[in-house]
């Protein structure tokens, strides 16, 4: 081969980014080759839509095969090109002046390859240096690519955590929140203190007729005291026979003054104003009644790998539905989700005991992702940066006001609001429960 064939043989098995023969080669998209890790560099470092760096042709995929004859070409290449000596002459046998070609297998000492035919030499086994190398470099290239993986992944947990910082104008959303039910409170809490106040003035004006009334009553009692006081004293002035004729002095019933008293009564704090909706308990216990098993293909689609059963036979997902829907009026429910991480409560439009959508509901969705618990909802879609409750969680619909909303009942804090003008399809309500 002259010299120009081999310097195009060369250049062919060359990666134009780092100038050397290629590690790991991939041909992208438009047909140009170069290494994997100084392709994913580049486009890692350029901040730009992935394209090539010779034609700069948009690359669709991200991920490529390598090309294992071009690989294996570039390590026939590099083993076979001349090896340089070091100054120190370190890789001169001092025996025979020949370059130490081999490497041994067990210390990876260097040997000349007339030495290695010497008996002190024999009980080894030598290959030359270069494929040694190539042996290592092949490694060295395996360990590579999970460590590139590694570092995507963190990328992406990076992107991840930027955009909750992004997007967390969502303190703004749960002001909002936290003000429309304080304003709910304060109407509830001006019924409620007129009510109270109504209660008083009735009480109070019971009490004082009843004052007025045992007034003239302890009046009238006092005449008569005067009264029997002036014949018992006239009685004393009597003879001694008459005296004695007296057995008995008159007595008079002892009148119990009035202890006025008004009635003690409660503040309603918010989930006592959410019981007041409580719904009879028909709806509760018809639950169990209406049943339907969750197949797993729904159930992984809806809580994903995390929220698959470990041991199918300890605990079935399934779905239950309430025994009616609700077209007016205002409406409270709890259910108790225990420990259970992945699980569904809410209220959906037409729904039937055959299928239900969740795009046609308003839903509070608790999910297990990586070992962590997440809160979401629909309608818009949003997580939830709270602790997912445990125990029972409250359900308070007011249809003609088109909100609905979900409380923690153990801590008594409000979760989320939905708000819509109005609601036009009778809603049902309905849990899923996914796995522990």
């Amino acid at each position: 081969m002259d010299s120009h064939a081999l310097q195009d043989f060369q250049s062919a098995l060359t990666c134009s980014i780092c100038v050397n023969y290629f590690l790991e080669p991939i041909t992208i998209d438009c047909g140009h080759t170069f290494c994997r890790p100084c392709i994913y560099f580049c486009w890692e470092e350029a901040q730009t839509p992935r394209c090539c760096p010779a034609c700069r042709k948009i690359a669709e995929k991200t991920d490529y095969r390598t090309n294992t004859a071009l690989k294996k070409l570039a390590s026939h290449a590099r083993q076979a090109r001349p090896r340089s000596v070091s100054s120190s002459g370190e890789q001169i046998c001092r025996r025979n002046g020949e370059t130490k070609g081999l490497s041994c297998e067990v210390d990876k000492s260097l040997l000349s390859a007339p030495c290695s035919e010497l008996p002190e030499y024999a009980v080894h086994s030598y290959s030359p240096v270069a494929c040694m190398a190539e042996e290592n470099r092949e490694k060295i290239v395996k360990k590579m690519d999970p460590l590139w993986q590694k570092t995507q992944e963190m990328q992406d947990n990076l992107n991840k955590e930027i955009r909750k910082s992004e997007s967390f104008d969502y303190v703004v959303l749960r002001r909002n929140m936290i003000k429309v039910q304080y304003q709910m409170m304060h109407q509830f809490l001006l019924e409620e203190e007129r009510f109270q106040l109504e209660t008083l003035e009735r009480e109070a004006q019971e009490i004082l007729e009843q004052l007025r009334d045992s007034a003239i009553r302890m009046a009238q009692h006092r005449e008569k005291l005067k009264e029997m006081y002036r014949e018992l004293m006239e009685l004393c002035h009597k003879s001694d026979m008459e005296l004695l004729q007296v057995t008995k002095l008159l007595e008079m019933q002892k009148l119990q003054p009035v202890n006025p008293e008004l009635s003690s009564l409660h503040i309603t704090g918010i989930l006592d104003m959410l019981n007041k909706f409580r719904v009879h308990n028909g709806l509760i216990q018809g639950w169990a009644n209406r049943y339907m098993s969750l197949p797993d293909e729904i159930r992984n689609r809806i809580f994903g790998v995390d929220g698959a059963n470990e041991n199918p036979q300890t605990l079935e997902s399934y779905v239950i539905w309430g025994v009616e829907a609700f077209n007016s009026g205002k409406h409270y429910w709890e259910v108790d989700v225990g420990n259970t991480s992945n699980w569904i409560i809410g209220v959906c439009k037409d729904f039937t005991s055959d299928s239900f959508e969740l795009k046609k509901g308003f839903v509070l969705f608790s999910s297990k992702k990586n070992n962590h618990c997440i809160l979401s909802t629909n309608s818009p879609s949003l997580i939830h940066y709270l602790q997912r409750p445990a125990g029972r969680v409250g359900v308070f619909l007011d249809y003609e006001n088109g909100s609905l909303s979900f409380y923690d009942v153990c801590r008594g804090s409000l979760i989320y609001s939905f708000f819509s003008s109005s609601f036009t399809s009778p809603l049902t309500p309905f849990l899923v429960f996914g796995s522990p």
